[in-house]
């Protein structure tokens, strides 16, 4: 009986020191669901499995929830592209080590019959305007994610408060917002990663691109283990050290969807 209470307790420990190990190997990463509707990561990621043996593990989920999640200790890094709310982040001691990763921008899609006229306009704060002031239909994401965010802050800089009859706030990522926008008919603001990637799905066309307002960079940001002792921070410095390594920028300026490039590297000249 002693023997065998002896090799339960060994079994135990064993079993024990198993899961620990493959909790080591795990890291979990909080992201806006950009990086996750465009394909982004499912490129990424099995690479950097067989470069280190980590397995990440994704929860896509708008901005302001990815750094609620690392505020609450809930994950080892976010990856986002709200500047103001990451610098906040880090400053009240929940980040380390904040990284530029890559960039690409904002847009703003419609459809084709265009009822507020707006094809073409170089001023987003002066769409959005025409767009409010013919009360066209705008699905706003609603869900204070870096996107909804973005166009907070752009309304803000229009005289027009976003609550005009047209305006339908969903609280959904941005594929199904993207959807119910094309099923509507109405106009929308998305990041054109997600569009390269769903746009052959939709009844939508992009109607406003190129101002610089419509930037959209993003960052890496390790959650602080003096703050949380027990996230893996080992492997997520992993994680965020290989994303901003030649190979991975590299590969982050390579991927494309439907023959257009998604993201710009960052962090090779950093």
């Amino acid at each position: 009986m002693k023997f065998l209470k002896t090799t339960l307790v060994i079994l135990s420990l064993a079993s024990a020191s198993a899961v620990q190990a493959a909790e080591d190997m795990t890291i979990r990463l909080a992201t806006t669901t950009s990086t996750y509707h465009s394909g982004l990561l499912d490129y990424l990621l099995p690479v950097f499995k067989k470069d280190t043996g980590y397995s990440v593990e994704v929860l896509a989920a708008g901005t302001g929830k990815s750094l609620r999640m690392g505020q609450n200790g809930d994950v080892d890094l976010v990856m986002t592209h709200a500047p103001k709310a990451e610098a906040n982040f880090v400053e009240e001691g929940y980040g380390v080590l904040p990284r530029k990763l890559m960039h690409n921008d904002f847009v703003v899609v419609g459809p084709d019959t265009d009822p507020a006229k707006i094809a073409g306009d170089k001023d987003v704060a002066d769409a959005l305007t025409k767009i409010a002031s013919y009360n066209a239909t705008f699905v706003s994401r609603g869900d204070d994610s870096g996107t909804h965010k973005k166009e907070l802050n752009l309304w803000a800089q229009t005289s027009i408060e976003p609550n005009f009859g047209g305006y339908k706030a969903v609280g959904q990522g941005m594929g199904p917002t993207l959807n119910m926008a094309s099923e509507l008919q109405a106009y929308t603001m998305t990041d054109r990663g997600t569009w390269l990637a769903y746009q052959n799905k939709l009844d939508l066309k992009i109607v406003v691109e190129g101002d610089k307002r419509l930037f959209n960079p993003y960052q890496v940001i390790l959650v602080n283990p003096s703050r949380y002792p027990d996230v893996n921070y080992q492997g997520a410095k992993s994680f965020s050290d290989w994303l901003v390594n030649p190979k991975a920028q590299t590969m982050i300026n390579n991927y494309k969807r439907h023959g257009e490039q998604l993201f710009v590297a960052d962090a090779i000249a950093q």
